[in-house]
């Protein structure tokens, strides 16, 4: 019995892993349609969002399964209940993903081929996004931990693209709606930092039964 939970406990690491990798693509892609404005494949992140969807219904059915069928308690209970948690943040990112290349596909002209924060920003959010996942299949709360300081990177490209923007709009090299679509796309990778952030939290929560992120903050 124990042989068989442990293997569908592998089972959903491999699926988590997947819809995290899912999630680093729609994000490095959304950025590169930012990039590139005469690329015009906003499709594609569609696509892998309608993939991150759907992985979300495969693992949340994985996790419906295990709790129905091994009745879990303790360690166990806390693992799954977590991914349930960690995989609606992931679904989210998805989103945000999407919307991020919405936005892009309108922006047109080359404004945004020198704003390096916009794309160290997610670079950042995307790697805060992996780690997170990294760290609950490898119960490394050192690295979950580590997710959570970065948070601190991605707000800091956030105020910079901010200045960016108050410098675009000074040098008439931006106009409102410009500014506005730069805003929100940058806007859209703190939060997907936010959800990284979160599924860290759980992950936490899986190894520790605490949430002890508060008072990391509180030191870092």
């Amino acid at each position: 019995m124990r042989k068989r939970f442990d293997q569908q406990l592998e089972e959903l690491n491999v699926e988590l892993i997947k819809m995290g990798s899912l999630c680093e693509r729609a994000i490095r892609r959304a950025v590169e349609l930012l990039q590139n404005p005469e690329d015009t494949r906003v499709s594609d992140v569609d696509r892998i969002e309608e993939e991150v969807n759907h992985k979300e219904r495969e693992i949340e059915t994985l996790c419906m399964k295990l709790l129905l069928q091994q009745q879990p308690v303790a360690k166990d209970l806390r693992e799954i209940s977590s991914a349930l948690k960690m995989i609606s943040d992931l679904e989210r990112i998805g989103d945000q993903a999407s919307d991020i290349a919405e936005i892009a596909g309108f922006i047109e002209g080359d404004h945004t081929k020198d704003h390096t924060h916009i794309s160290a920003m997610g670079q950042a959010a995307s790697a805060m996004v992996t780690d997170a996942v990294k760290s609950f299949v490898n119960r490394d709360l050192s690295l979950a931990h580590s997710v959570m300081k970065d948070d601190d990177i991605v707000d800091n490209h956030f105020e910079e693209v901010k200045k960016e923007i108050v410098n675009l709009i000074r040098k008439e090299e931006a106009g409102a709606e410009l500014s506005l679509d730069l805003l929100m796309i940058a806007k859209y990778l703190e939060r997907i930092g936010d959800h990284a952030v979160n599924v860290a939290e759980w992950v936490e929560f899986s190894i520790t039964g605490e949430h002890l992120s508060d008072e990391l903050r509180k030191v870092k």
